[in-house]
């Protein structure tokens, strides 16, 4: 191998190509170097100015100039950066660092650079003057700049713009001002700040109001110092703590503590106050003196209570004088009927008072039923159930009660032609009650001659309206409101109809009683329509599948023999029907029926069912009444008498048990339920007659 291959071949040695690599990579970085300088000094974001050792200004660069608003050659070599701040500021600054450094330092150029001077990093605020005068908040770096001997040779100043930053914090100090101006402001409110641990560390004028402590005494206290003693004991305030922690709201209400240790009555709302990661900070705690509320509510409540307890008094004095006119009444026109029929027969003069006798009493005893009803009404204690019954039975019951008062009068009174199926959710006695009483009415105030129309509807889904039309004088608009006001019979108090002008009263009660509504239309000569709306219901009967289990769950009994008697007191047909359907697949048992407490009574006394089926909403006797009568008489006081009614409250059960009823059964009917009562009321009532024989 030749001698300079060798030589260029041996390690350490650098080559003529190495040599040009090396060149090409130092511009390359001086290029770079170049670049960044360029990009540096050429940015409009950063204000750099260089100057000197002494402070004059020899670099002014694009960013400062966009920023000042000065040409670079207005400043280069002509003034220091004190000249373009606030001198206020620069002063101040000189007088600061001065004390911080305890050596004198000259406001101007020296206050700006003198840490940097001194090795130290600096970075501070203070405003620059614009060229046309305006001002603006900017944050400035400085930094010396150093020959390699280590001497300085100038200063660098980066600035930037502070304005956005600036309007943001007063912005947001401004908001924090004012929301601790207006916290302070409430006086109704006391609200609290408590760190972490309950001491309260801000508290303003509305707890000072409240609480009676100033902040100056409270700032720093526990929050418990506000509980009745027997809470603190008890940990009370702690608990609320933890309940806030947990949830992050509480709101509790109950007796604090003032500072000269009287209580008020409180509402307190708990937040809790948590960082962005979620840790706790502490609570914020508003609390508010709910003390006269709470008196006022009391009051009210104990008005309420004597005005409650005052209607009552007057609601039972009402009862019990209907109850007592009723004594001296029903002798009246007993005796008034037995002269009419006497012998010998009365004289037309005497027949003619004995006619006025009975009318009068008559009329009386309406007056004293309607305020029985009304009182009872509103005493609460109105015997009522409600429960699916069919409007075509009752509108054929009060067309039986009602037509021969039209023929009497010559009032044509027309019904629906087609038949009504449907079921309403409603108490059979008082939808009865309401309809005599709207048709009596269409009558009692018709014109001669004229008709009386009902119609039957369903204005909205799942409800039903029934309407009385008549042709009767018709009401002004100035009467129509004074409907429905007890003892207003609008006018026709001197006419020629007797009346009390409780019946509407009574209509309209019973009506939303059982969650209706009742209206009325009227145009003077032509007449009027009276409309009630009740609740639809399904007509009762067995669900799929019961009729099986019925006969699965007959016993034997000897075929064709009907082996037990039942009697069901029910004045609701389609009751009945459901029963006799379920009774119709026991051949082991005949099914009696009565349709009031009275002739139930009567039959159970005459036939001696093995078990009776009582309703307790019954018309005139209620099925309390009529199992009591049973219970008392020795004939009947072994039979079992089950009840089977609509009110399925426990209270209502449990005063039905009370009462003496063997067992107490709800409506609708559960068939299972059902049978297995009747199986267990069948088997007492076989004990019993084999304990009797």
């Amino acid at each position: 191998m030749p001698p300079n291959d060798l030589e260029s071949a041996a390690p350490g040695r650098a080559t003529a190509s190495d040599a040009a690599s090396i060149e090409v990579l130092r511009e390359e970085a001086l290029l770079k170097t170049g670049a960044l300088q360029d990009a540096i000094l050429n940015s409009a974001n950063f204000s750099i100015i260089a100057t000197d050792e002494k402070g004059i200004i020899q670099l002014f660069n694009i960013g400062a100039e966009r920023m000042l608003g000065y040409a670079a050659a207005e400043m280069v070599n002509k003034i220091t950066p004190a000249h373009i701040s606030d001198p206020q500021e620069v002063i101040a600054r000189a007088v600061v660092l001065s004390q911080e450094l305890a050596t004198a330092i000259t406001p101007g150029f020296e206050a700006l650079v003198f840490k940097a001077s001194r090795g130290i990093e600096d970075k501070y605020e203070l405003t620059y003057i614009r060229k046309d005068g305006s001002r603006f908040p900017a944050i400035v770096s400085v930094t010396a700049l150093r020959d390699a001997a280590n001497n300085i040779i100038g200063y660098l100043l980066i600035g930037t713009d502070n304005s956005a930053r600036k309007q943001v914090e007063e912005q947001l100090r401004w908001t924090e001002e004012s929301f601790r101006l207006m916290v302070e402001s409430v006086s109704d409110y006391g609200i609290v700040m408590l760190d972490p641990a309950g001491l309260v560390v801000s508290w303003n004028s509305g707890a000072q109001r409240i609480k009676g402590y100033s902040a100056e005494e409270i700032v720093g206290q526990h929050f418990s110092r506000f509980y009745p003693r027997q809470d603190i004991d008890s940990g009370a305030p702690q608990r609320d703590l933890d309940v806030v922690t947990t949830k992050g709201r509480f709101e509790d209400e109950g007796w604090r503590v003032r500072k000269d240790g009287s209580t008020f009555w409180a509402n307190v709302v708990f937040t809790a106050i948590r960082d962005q990661m979620g840790n706790l900070r502490g609570f914020a705690k508003l609390t508010r003196d709910l003390t006269e509320r709470r008196k006022v509510e009391a009051e009210l409540t104990n008005a309420k209570s004597v005005a409650e307890k005052a209607n009552l008094a007057k609601s039972d004095f009402l009862s019990s004088m209907s109850h007592e006119l009723r004594t001296p009444l029903n002798a009246i026109l007993g005796f008034a009927q037995l002269m009419e029929t006497d012998t010998p027969l009365p004289t037309p003069s005497q027949k003619q008072s004995i006619a006025q006798i009975l009318q009068a009493g008559w009329y009386l005893m309406e007056l004293i039923n309607e305020i029985l009803d009304l009182a009872m009404i509103e005493s609460g204690r109105l015997s009522w159930s409600l429960e699916p019954m069919s409007l075509h039975d009752v509108m054929s019951e009060c067309r039986t009660m009602i037509e021969p008062q039209a023929q009497k009068r010559g009032i044509r009174i027309s019904f629906p032609e087609a038949a009504i199926h449907s079921f309403i959710k409603a108490d059979r006695t008082r939808v009865k009650q309401v309809l005599i009483n709207l048709l009596s009415n269409a009558i009692k105030y018709n014109q001669p001659g004229g008709a009386v129309v009902v119609e039957v509807s369903e204005p909205a889904p799942q409800r039903i309206r029934v309407s009385v039309t008549d042709t009767g004088a018709g009401l002004s608009t100035e009467k129509l409101l004074q409907l429905f006001q007890p003892f207003n019979r609008l006018g026709q108090e001197g006419g020629g109809e007797e009346g009390t002008g409780i019946g509407l009263v009574v209509t309209k009660r019973l009506v939303e009683m059982m969650g209706g509504a009742i209206g009325v239309s009227s145009i003077v000569g032509k007449g009027s329509v009276f409309w009630i709306e009740l609740v639809v219901a399904a007509a009762p009967q067995l669900e799929a599948g019961e009729a099986d289990h019925i006969v699965a769950r007959q016993p034997a009994a000897v075929e064709g023999v009907a082996s037990r008697t039942l009697l069901y007191v029910e004045d609701n047909p389609a009751n009945l029907q459901l029963v006799e359907q379920i009774i119709a697949r026991r051949p082991d048992i005949r099914l009696l029926s009565a349709r009031n407490g009275t002739l139930g009574i009567d039959i159970a006394r005459s036939a001696r069912p093995d078990v009776i089926l009582m309703d307790i909403n019954l018309p005139g006797m209620s099925g309390i009444k009529a199992m009591q009568i049973l219970r008392a008489d020795t004939a009947t006081a072994h039979i079992p008498v089950v009840a089977l009614s609509a009110n399925a409250i426990p209270r209502d059960i449990e005063r039905g048990l009370e009462a003496g009823f063997f067992r107490y059964l709800t409506k609708p009917i559960k068939v299972g339920e059902f049978l297995e009562t009747l199986d267990v009321a069948l088997e007492f009532a076989a004990q019993e007659f084999s304990h009797e024989a």
